[in-house]
């Protein structure tokens, strides 16, 4: 008997370790079917957004504008003073009021480079090798795939939940007033737009100096944007 189970014991131990671990294209894969399938999401030739940001007790209102692998634009209307942060295919710039930068600022490339993966929908993991990322599945952290997206440039760490497939966290290797930091973004209250992709509506984001919240009060999918509000001003 004991024999026996000391065989029972070993072929369970073979089929365990025979059985193939995920790879980052398979996991990457799932995500993108979790948030609309490949079809879905290359029908997607722009996003508008309107939310509000809660940061510091304070609520702001903020636009997002995305026109897919072209250019990715925010602005946040806080005590009065426009905040904006604006990536192209190209480069970057920010207008930013609070830091004493009133007139439009070439962005630096570092920080272009940690964010630019922005211009594209859900960030670079769609077609990721297309538009020049590597990615690799690093391991797991709790119940989430850990997926490496880098460009040579800059990493990304993506956090996919190993049960819905869809993203939970993301970890930008950035700088911020000379200091590098990491940005961390936690998302939540996943629902599928009527265009029929699935967005986050809530997210916190981290930049170690200070946190702010924010969450999408509405989204249109294609809605026509002019590409003339991604021009940095002169």
């Amino acid at each position: 008997m004991n024999k026996m189970k000391f065989w029972l014991l070993a072929l369970a131990v073979i089929a365990t370790s025979s059985t193939p671990a995920q790879t980052a294209d398979e996991v990457i894969n799932k995500h993108i079917e979790a948030i609309g399938g490949k079809e879905k999401l290359s029908q997607v030739k722009s996003i508008y957004m309107e939310n509000s940001v809660d940061v510091m007790g304070s609520t702001a209102p903020q636009k997002e504008y995305l026109v897919e692998g072209k250019a990715y634009k925010a602005e946040v209307e806080f005590n009065g003073a426009n905040i904006i942060s604006c990536f192209t295919d190209k480069s970057g710039w920010t207008i930013n009021p609070m830091m004493g930068a009133t007139d439009a600022q070439a962005m630096p490339d570092e920080l272009y480079k940690a964010g630019k993966s922005q211009i594209y929908f859900g960030g670079g993991l769609f077609n990721y090798a297309a538009k020049g990322y590597k990615a690799e599945l690093v391991g797991k952290e709790s119940d989430a795939f850990k997926i490496k997206l880098s460009d040579g440039g800059s990493e990304t760490f993506y956090f996919i939940d190993s049960k819905t497939y869809l993203l939970s966290k993301s970890v930008i290797k950035s700088e911020m007033m000379g200091q590098s930091v990491d940005v961390t973004t936690t998302y939540s209250d996943h629902k599928k737009t009527d265009f029929g992709v699935t967005l986050a509506y809530a997210k916190n984001i981290d930049m170690g100096m200070f946190q702010l919240s924010q969450k999408i009060n509405k989204a249109e999918i294609n809605k026509e944007i002019d590409m003339k509000i991604f021009d940095m001003p002169k």
